[in-house]
C-alpha cells in the first residue's frame, strides 16, 4: 500500500513539474509555505516546520517520551513527510529533527531524496540529539554554497546558511539579459527564554546570524540579494528580536500579507505555538529582506535592542520607576550621573554580563552609544534618550510598539541591475482558528504546540 502511494506521489510530482506550477488547494500541517512567483509564473516555495523531536514529545506521563515508542514516532514522521511531499515545497526548513536516530534520518533522506531534494543536516552542539534539516528541490534551486553557524552558547543552538541560485534563468526589463536569481536562506531554532535574563541570549543569536551573513557577503563579494530567514524563533512580535529584525528592514511574511502593523492592536491577531507552559503565542516566522530595503547599521540596531531589554528588566522585572532606575545605574556616584563602573555593576546585577550575553567590547559599545557628548559620564538626559526613551527602541520586552526606522541613520542598499526581490502577496495559517488568535489542535501528525503553517506569494523582480 505504501509503495503504491509513493508511486502515485511521484506521478503527481512529475505532472506538476511539467506544468511548471504548484497546486495549493490542500493544506500542509503547521506552516504553509512561502510562495514566490516570478514573472513567468513559475512558482517557488518555502516551508518552515518545527516537527518536535520524539526525545522531547511528552506522552501520557511527564517521564514518558515518544522516543521510547517506535511505532508512535515512526508513524508520526511518516505522516509529516507525506504532507511535505504532497505540498511540494521548493525549500523545506525543519527544526527539532531527531538527528540522533539513524532510522528517522534515513527515512527523511530516502523519501525526500527520491523526490529530488538535496538535504543538508546540522545537529545541535554537545550531542543534544536534535537539529536542523533543510531540503532544496533541485528543479527550483541549485545550492552554490553551504555554511554552518554554531552559536556555542548556553542553548547549544545552531543555524544553517544556504546560498542558492534559481535553476531557471529569468529575463529582465532593464538589460534584456537572462540571469539566474541568487538568494540567501537561513534555517534556525532559537533558544527558549526560560527566564528573563535569557532574552539577551536569543537576541545575540540573531545578531550573530546577521553578522555572519554580512561577513559571508563581504567574503564572496556578493551584491545585494534577497535574504529569507526561516524557523522557530521562540519569541513573539512583542519582544526585542522582532523589533531588532524590523529595524534591519526584514518583514514578517504573514503580517505583511495581512497588512498587520507592529502596533499593540495587532499583537495577538495570530498564534502559532503552545509551549510546554501552556502559553499560546506566535513565534514561527518567515522573514524577508529585499535587496533594495533601507536599514540601520547593524551595530546601531543591536545597541538599541539591548537598551530595550535593559529597560524591560528595570521596569517590568525589577519594578523600578524611571527615577529609581537611574539611581540604580548611577549606584554610589556622588554626582548626578552614571559612570562606566556603575553601569557595568548594574548590568551585572541584571544578569547581562556573561560570555553568552554581553562581553566587554559590547558593553563598551553600549556605553559609547549612551555617552552622547563623550564626556565620560551619562547624565539624566542621556539616560532618558538612550535607555528610557521609546524613540530609542527601548520598549519593554513584552510591548509591541511600532518601531520608527525612518531616521537619517538608515543605510540604503541599492539593488543593481541583476538584483531581484520578492513581493509578499498571501499568507495563511492552519487551522483557521489560529488566524484569529485562538489555539486549536486536531491533527495527529505534530505535537499540540505545532499547528501553524504559513504561505507567501510573491513576484520577482520586485517592483
Amino acid at each position: 500500500m505504501a509503495k503504491k502511494q509513493r508511486t502515485r506521489e511521484a506521478a503527481a510530482r512529475r505532472r506538476r513539474e511539467q506544468q511548471g506550477r504548484v497546486d495549493w488547494q490542500h493544506h500542509l500541517h503547521r506552516r504553509r509555505p512561502l510562495l514566490l512567483q516570478p514573472r513567468d509564473e513559475r512558482c517557488v516555495s518555502c516551508t518552515t516546520f518545527n516537527i518536535l523531536a520524539p526525545i522531547y514529545k511528552r506522552m501520557d506521563s511527564e517521564n514518558c517520551r515518544e522516543s521510547q515508542h517506535r511505532a508512535y514516532w515512526f508513524s508520526r514522521n511518516e505522516k509529516i513527510i507525506d504532507r511535505l511531499l504532497a505540498d511540494y515545497s521548493s525549500i523545506i526548513c525543519l527544526q527539532e529533527v531527531w538527528l540522533g536516530n539513524d532510522e528517522l534520518v534515513d527515512m527523511y533522506e530516502k523519501r525526500l531524496g527520491d523526490a529530488n531534494y538535496s538535504l543538508l543536516k546540522l545537529a545541535r552542539t554537545n550531542n543534544r540529539g536534535d537539529g536542523l534539516l533543510t531540503a532544496v528541490h533541485k528543479s527550483y534551486f541549485h545550492v552554490l554554497n553551504y555554511r554552518e553557524l554554531l552559536f556555542n552558547d548556553f542553548g547549544d543552538r545552531v543555524a544553517q546558511l544556504l546560498h542558492v541560485e534559481s535553476a531557471m534563468p529569468f529575463w529582465q526589463n532593464r538589460s534584456s539579459s537572462c540571469v539566474q536569481q541568487q538568494s540567501l536562506i537561513v534555517n534556525t531554532h532559537l533558544l527558549f527564554p526560560h527566564d528573563h535574563s535569557l532574552s539577551i541570549v536569543r537576541l545575540k543569536q540573531v545578531y550573530k546570524i546577521l553578522q555572519y551573513i554580512e561577513a559571508y557577503q563581504e567574503e564572496h563579494k556578493l551584491g545585494p540579494m534577497p535574504i529569507i530567514l526561516c524557523g522557530d524563533w521562540n519569541g513573539s512580535k512583542r519582544g526585542q528580536v522582532y523589533k531588532f529584525l524590523r529595524s534591519q528592514g526584514f518583514v514578517s511574511s504573514y503580517d505583511t500579507a495581512h497588512q498587520y502593523s507592529d502596533s499593540e492592536e495587532d499583537a495577538h491577531k495570530w498564534v502559532s505555538h503552545r509551549n510546554h507552559r501552556g502559553n499560546i503565542c506566535g513565534v514561527d516566522f518567515i522573514w524577508l529582506l529585499n535587496p533594495n530595503k533601507s536599514r540601520k547599521p547593524l551595530k546601531s540596531s543591536w545597541n538599541e535592542a539591548v537598551f530595550g531589554i535593559i529597560k524591560y528588566l528595570l521596569l517590568q522585572v525589577a519594578s523600578l520607576s524611571e527615577e529609581n532606575a537611574f539611581a540604580l545605574l548611577k549606584a554610589d556616584s556622588r554626582d548626578d550621573h552614571i559612570t562606566y563602573s556603575s553601569f557595568c555593576q548594574a548590568l551585572c546585577q541584571l544578569g547581562m554580563i556573561h560570555p553568552d550575553r554581553l562581553n566587554s567590547e559590547e558593553i563598551e559599545d553600549l556605553w559609547s552609544e549612551a555617552d552622547r557628548d563623550r564626556n565620560g559620564v551619562v547624565d539624566y538626559k542621556e539616560f532618558q534618550q538612550c535607555i528610557w526613551s521609546p524613540t530609542c527602541c527601548s520598549q519593554e520586552e513584552e510591548d509591541d510598539t511600532e518601531i520608527d526606522i525612518s531616521d537619517g541613520s538608515l543605510v540604503r542598499l541599492e539593488a543593481n541591475d541583476e538584483a531581484f526581490g520578492f513581493t509578499v502577496k498571501e499568507a495563511v495559517l492552519f487551522p483557521p482558528e489560529v488566524e484569529k488568535g485562538m489555539y486549536t489542535y486536531s491533527l495527529e501528525q505534530a505535537d499540540p504546540g505545532a499547528v501553524f503553517k504559513k504561505m507567501l506569494v510573491g513576484q520577482y523582480p520586485d517592483a
